[in-house]
């Protein structure tokens, strides 16, 4: 039982409480008076103790960990926490289902959420990915048109298979993701079983300022489980929860979950020249190419004390960057740059960083002032720069290197328009059972939409990948179609 420290009750001032359970009346039987101050704190907060729900990832379990660097990385990165070998440094992971509110199912087909918050001796690291490796677009323009699908119907306020569907098929980059959400490891069994990706393509520097581009992979000790359908529909009306109460009783148990964390590194110059865009987040690259390097192990081991504090009022940002470590050009990742730091600002407010679960374990030294929240524990009366007086001023050695950019401004298709070739070799890499799987969970939402054109286009495009694709999933949902005629 937990140790009562606490002599009294107190308002949130600290002053003492007489009596919590009865308001002030003017009387026995008379109305309220509004004097009863502590019943208006009680009200007041009751009503500001939820912070707006995040736009997506709003369903989400978390806990902290220590990140330990079993390779050393300094001949790619001079960032801190990749530099000698055996260095531990504390973290904070997020796992999160995408497009549902925060009552969601842990069970739903949706990708996973996988963000890491690295507390390191230079100031926090996030990297922000996923269960899975690739994503539905490709341009940041496109992804408030997605998420929209993904949500509530504006007028029924249900969820419409009809307009995935449509998005979808008009959207031709997304039939590598598709095929992957629908596929075996759409539904991850629990959280400690799911791989994890950064998805997108990052530039790592090391002390001489060579450059090399890197793609982050974590997999699971606990190996990788996925649900089928109907194992998934079953427990979400059981459990709801199962993936949230997993990662807790785990963690409360001993049995901490761990991943280990590997890289594909690609020479800086080589990645220009590839085959294929590597800053593409629709398309892997590929690990025969570029084989896995281990980096290290990350290992959860204490659950948060109070999850709003801790889990719901955590923030990440794919801009959260240490020197050592730059974005690359994929569109997708430089508008997350922005959106995601700009939707925290929102929800939590301009100084999130000072709440305990985002506040770098270093020094900070800005002059950054005031605002709701803002306790300015590290602004004196000097709040601006340059000064001539606390002696603080930059760091030279963290400014970022870069790279060469040149061209005329405008809207350019930067990305090829090969949509099919990848989740062609995804289909056929499948087992026969993993393909029958597949089409059965395809045609379990596809079918449900009225349309035969938006059928037509979608599965139009599931031929161009394989025929045998295309047929089967047009067998599943009753769908007549000439392929002959498809080009």
């Amino acid at each position: 039982m937990m140790e009562n420290t606490q002599e009294h009750l107190t308002t949130a001032q600290g002053a003492p409480v007489g009596d919590n359970q009865h308001s002030v009346t003017a009387g026995e039987n008379g109305p309220v008076l509004i004097q009863d101050y502590q019943l208006l704190e009680k009200l007041a907060h009751f009503a500001r103790e939820r912070i707006p729900e995040r736009v997506v990832h709003a369903k989400g379990a978390g806990a902290f960990g220590t990140f330990k660097l079993t390779h050393d990385m300094s001949a790619y990165t001079r960032a801190d926490i990749f530099n000698e070998v055996g260095k531990e440094t504390e973290m904070f992971a997020r796992f999160s289902t995408v497009a549902g509110e925060s009552g969601a199912s842990d069970t739903d087909r949706d990708p996973r959420g996988f963000a890491l918050k690295f507390y390191t001796n230079e100031g926090n690291y996030d990297l922000v990915g996923l269960s899975l490796p690739v994503f539905f677009i490709r341009d940041a323009k496109k992804f408030p048109d997605f998420i929209h699908t993904q949500k509530r119907d504006p007028r029924t306020h249900l969820h419409s298979d009809r307009a995935k569907w449509d998005f979808w098929s008009h959207s031709p980059e997304s039939l590598h993701m598709v095929t992957m959400l629908f596929g075996d490891r759409g539904i991850p069994a629990t959280y400690r079983n799911m791989n994890g990706f950064g998805n997108h393509t990052f530039m790592w520097v090391n002390a001489d300022g060579e450059r090399s581009w890197v793609k982050y992979h974590f997999k699971p000790k606990a190996g990788v489980k996925s649900l089928t359908a109907d194992v998934a529909t079953e427990l979400s009306g059981k459990n709801p929860d199962s993936a949230t109460a997993d990662l807790y009783n785990a963690i409360d148990t001993g049995d901490y979950p761990t991943w280990t964390m590997y890289v594909q590194i690609i020479p800086f110059d080589e990645g220009w020249d590839y085959k294929q865009n590597i800053f593409d987040v629709t398309r892997t690259v590929s690990k025969k190419d570029y084989p896995l390097t281990e980096v290290g192990t990350m290992t959860l081991n204490r659950n948060p004390e109070n999850y709003f504090t801790d889990v719901e009022e955590a923030t990440f940002s794919p801009a959260n960057l240490v020197p050592g470590i730059e974005p690359s050009p994929d569109k997708m990742l430089q508008g997350r740059l922005f959106s995601y730091a700009d939707a925290q600002r929102y929800r939590v407010g301009a100084n999130a960083t000072q709440i305990p679960v985002n506040r770098p374990k270093t020094a900070v030294h800005d002059h950054q002032a005031d605002g709701v929240m803002g306790l300015n524990e590290h602004t004196g009366s000097i709040n601006y720069e340059p000064n001539s007086f606390d002696g603080i001023g930059e760091e030279a050695d963290a400014k970022p290197v870069g790279y060469d950019v040149e061209g005329r401004i405008g809207q350019h298709v930067t990305y090829d328009d090969d949509f099919y070739t990848q989740p062609g070799d995804l289909y056929r890499l499948m087992s026969e059972d993993e393909r029958e799987r597949l089409v059965q969970n395809i045609a379990g939402s596809l079918g449900n939409v009225e349309e035969d054109e938006i059928k037509t286009r979608e599965v139009t495009q599931f031929y161009k990948a394989d025929p045998d694709y295309g047929r089967r999933v047009a067998a599943a949902i009753g769908l007549e179609l000439d392929f002959d005629a498809i080009q």
